[in-house]
């Protein structure tokens, strides 16, 4: 796929979804916001980059923290939701900025802080993102990615990836652990923390969001229908085809 066919392939997936991304629970909380807002509580004098920012969470419970902060997203009509949400809430520390995620329009060393959550396995390629958001991270600069993450074991990791485009065919890819370890160190980041976290989606509510469609809503309840036993304890998988995923919360820093 080439990278105008795939930004195109996120936009149109997302950009009619971005008051959708807004609303959703999953989305507006989480104790992985909780973790970014206090990371962001002790640096109360810094511009911050929301990376991939999609409906905005991460730039609404961090503003009121920080400076200023940009959220940053390949949607137009994201950014604009995000804007009007940030108005709305008295936010007026926020700006928007559009782009994707591997070819940044920020000077070197621009921000004190890069924060980026469920958006990296849309990125169609995840090491050059990282080492953009290294470049416009200051020396000593601290960064945090919050995302789904893959169980590692090949059987798992199949079944993981196969739902995920299934639903959305912007999906990239969700990485493990040790991918994103090998990434953020290729990268040039040290890793100060992860913090592992289970999360729960319910089936219809996962599909709605996205409007799957209907066939592929069939695909997906046939593949939770025939996972194997140890896919299905994995998943934590439900007889409405909701499941649990697991996620990380990483955080690394630029040396300096």
């Amino acid at each position: 796929m080439t990278a105008s066919t795939h930004d195109a392939a996120v936009d149109r997936q997302f950009s009619p979804r971005a008051t959708a991304y807004l609303t959703s629970a999953v989305h507006a909380q989480g104790e992985d916001l909780l973790q970014m807002a206090g990371i962001a509580r002790a640096h109360s004098t810094a511009r911050v980059l929301d990376l991939g920012c999609g409906g905005g969470h991460v730039t609404f419970h961090v503003a009121p923290e920080v400076k200023d902060v940009t959220a940053y997203d390949l949607s137009q009509q994201m950014l604009d939701v995000v804007a009007g949400e940030a108005a709305k809430r008295g936010l007026a520390n926020v700006a928007t900025r559009q782009g994707k995620a591997e070819y940044l329009p920020f000077a070197d060393a621009e921000f004190d802080v890069v924060m980026s959550r469920y958006s990296t396995h849309h990125w169609q390629d995840a090491g050059r993102g990282l080492r953009e958001a290294f470049r416009v991270l200051k020396p000593g600069g601290v960064a945090v990615f919050a995302d789904v993450v893959s169980p590692g074991e090949p059987l798992l990791d199949t079944w993981l990836q196969t739902i995920e485009v299934l639903r959305d065919t912007s999906h990239v890819r969700d990485y493990s652990v040790a991918e994103w370890t090998r990434m953020l160190t290729e990268a040039g980041f040290t890793l100060e923390g992860l913090t592992p976290r289970r999360l729960p989606l319910e089936f219809q509510t996962w599909v709605t969001r996205m409007r799957t469609p209907d066939t592929l809503v069939a695909a997906l309840r046939h593949m939770f229908g025939i996972a194997p036993d140890v896919v299905r304890a994995h998943f934590d998988v439900k007889q409405d085809a909701s499941f649990t995923s697991d996620t990380a919360t990483i955080v690394v820093r630029k040396p300096g």
